[in-house]
């Protein structure tokens, strides 16, 4: 995991939750720790890891995720043991 993805990880476990954390470095966080992210149809994103799945909405128009999707994403790194 390279520092980049450690800083975006140690931001999405931050309580309060952030807002501004740009979707391209969650999902890159989430392709390092081997989370398949796949494109689906309008703007949801579809995160898969073995049979965990879970559906969320790309950010538009602006590139920066809400909170409430920085906080449904965070159970997936905890769920594979990844933690800051």
């Amino acid at each position: 995991m390279r520092a980049s993805h450690r800083r975006t990880l140690q931001r999405v476990f931050l309580r309060p939750t952030p807002a501004g954390i740009r979707w391209r470095d969650i999902e890159s966080l989430l392709r390092a720790v081997g989370v398949e992210v796949v494109e689906r149809s309008g703007s949801r994103v579809l995160l898969r890891k073995g049979t965990d799945r879970m559906v969320v909405h790309r950010p538009h128009p602006r590139p920066e995720t809400g909170q409430a999707t920085v906080r449904d994403i965070a159970a997936i790194p905890a769920a594979l043991g990844v933690e800051p």
